[in-house]
């Protein structure tokens, strides 16, 4: 999932103490003049657009597992791409702000370098002058926990909607157990302001995509929109399986029929069981040629048929 908000992103003077941490994740030992430094604020446990925030214990989680991770731009993980590595992280409270539930506001504030060249030049002064500015981190979490009831929101019971009001609260999602952190990005447009974070996914293009991806075992997340849209898409194709049905066992009838007419030796049981594993077109083509092979044995026309008289048309018997 990534997570998007605008940041406070600063830039900072290096001491002696953060150039060691920088000097650990370089090749090449780096002067304080060759390292440009700046903060950034990367989550924080506010409710996110997405109706999300992250709990105190997947905060300081992200910050430990950040501490070397790569800057790169709009998420592209091109090694092109790359153009700064956080060297510090730690979670941060903010004295007397307050999140939308009523907790203490906490987010993970880290320090990023990137090496003063004259490829970073434009974006040193682009930070500086905040234009670079809205920042989104790339993790895993495994725990989605729902407000209201407790439950698992992905994996769980929980019919509860997020965004939406029940008792004095609005329903969002907590997430915690993080395992993993893969990058951070700097992007161009903030989901909120003051650290607010909002959650990317890929929208599904279609319902057959839909479940194509659930067929594949992967975990998929939709809209309310597509989600009554597969209703929708279950219900016709449950009249469709009703018709279907329906016609299968008429067409099963018919030959069973004209097999036993065909071949008396067939018992009913036999020939159903037969019918039933074979496809539809197969088993039409199977009616066909037991119908052909009972003409046979006997006419499917009755006898005794009437024949069918021509019409009087002159009238003549009606004439004086």
């Amino acid at each position: 999932m990534n997570k998007e908000f605008k940041s406070d992103v600063s830039p900072c003077a290096v001491t002696e103490e953060e150039l060691s941490l920088i000097n650990k994740l370089t090749v090449k030992e780096l002067t304080a003049e060759e390292v440009y430094t700046f903060n950034v604020i990367l989550c924080d446990n506010e409710v996110d657009r997405d109706c999300e925030r992250f709990d105190i214990a997947a905060l300081e989680k992200l910050a430990e597992l950040f501490v070397g991770v790569t800057g790169i731009f709009d998420h592209n993980p091109g090694s092109g791409n790359q153009t700064a590595r956080i060297f510090e992280a730690k979670t941060e409270k903010i004295a007397g702000k307050i999140t939308s539930c009523g907790d203490e506001y906490v987010c993970v504030k880290a320090k990023a370098y990137m090496p003063r060249t004259n490829k970073n030049a434009d974006l040193i002064t682009e930070i500086e002058a905040g234009i670079k500015k809205e920042v989104s981190v790339s993790c895993a979490v495994s725990k989605f926990t729902c407000s209201v009831c407790g439950e698992n929101m992905r994996h769980g019971n929980c019919n509860h909607v997020k965004g939406k009001t029940y008792g004095n609260g609005m329903c969002h999602c907590i997430l915690s157990d993080v395992t993993d952190a893969y990058e951070w990005s700097f992007v161009a447009i903030p989901a909120q302001v003051n650290a607010g974070v909002t959650k990317g996914y890929k929208k599904f293009e279609s319902t057959e995509n839909l479940i194509k991806s659930v067929k594949e075992g992967r975990c998929v997340k939709f809209t309310y929109e597509q989600a009554e849209e597969l209703c929708d898409y279950i219900t016709r194709l449950e009249s469709e399986a009703q018709d279907g049905r329906l016609y299968r066992k008429a067409l099963t009838d018919e030959a069973v029929k004209f097999a036993l007419i065909a071949v008396p030796s067939l018992d009913n049981e036999s020939v159903r069981k037969m019918c039933s594993s074979v496809e539809t077109a197969e088993l039409m083509k199977l009616r066909d040629a037991f119908k052909q092979k009972a003409s046979e044995v006997i006419p499917l026309n009755p006898q005794l048929k009437a024949k069918k008289e021509k019409p009087i048309v002159n009238n003549n018997e009606y004439k004086f």
